[in-house]
């Protein structure tokens, strides 16, 4: 791992909330360009090469961030870089039903293993650059789209509602359809 990716990773690591660190807190000016991509299927790259440490590319999505300008960046409290995402970020690699309270919530994985509820915080929509598959929205602008096993087993999960394929997670309901 070359010097530059090994300072932000230290950086990011020191002392700070890996759940769900204050990036709304963060506003470094900008650090510059670093060559980290993220593809469509959720694969991180650096310098062409693939990211293979999961642990690595869990700190980096944990700082990452899609500003106003429509940007991906890692922040840090003193650096902020910007990076390429071809499509989503992050992406769903599974999605379950749970049960409490009397209604049922869809829990999705990410490929990060961070597990976020489908519902008003984090809403389902389709995504039409890949023929509208589900995808959710999440904290600091960041989406996931799902994986083909997900979303195969999100349609599974659909009834009819109103006459249109739909899940329910929470209070809310989601169609898996355009109309």
């Amino acid at each position: 791992m070359d010097k530059q990716l090994q300072d932000l990773k230290e950086k990011a690591g020191k002392g700070r909330n890996f759940e769900s660190p204050p990036l709304h807190l963060w506003h470094p000016p900008l650090s510059g360009d670093i060559p980290i991509r993220i593809t469509a299927d959720g694969g991180w790259y650096h310098d062409g090469g693939k990211i293979e440490r999961e642990s690595l590319v869990r700190v980096f999505a944990s700082i990452l961030r899609r500003e106003e300008d429509g940007e991906y960046y890692l922040v840090t409290p003193g650096e902020k870089w910007r990076i390429d995402v071809e499509l989503h970020p992050l992406v769903v690699t599974d999605v379950e039903v749970l049960e409490g309270g009397g209604e049922q919530v869809l829990q999705a994985t990410l490929n990060t293993g961070k597990r976020v509820d489908i519902g008003e915080e984090h809403p389902l929509f389709l995504e039409s650059a890949v023929g509208d598959i589900a995808a959710i929205r999440l904290r600091h602008g960041l989406t996931a789209l799902f994986t083909r096993a997900a979303w195969y087993r999100l349609v599974e999960m659909a009834q009819e509602i109103d006459g249109v394929a739909s899940v329910r997670s929470g209070n809310c309901t989601f169609k898996l359809v355009v109309n």
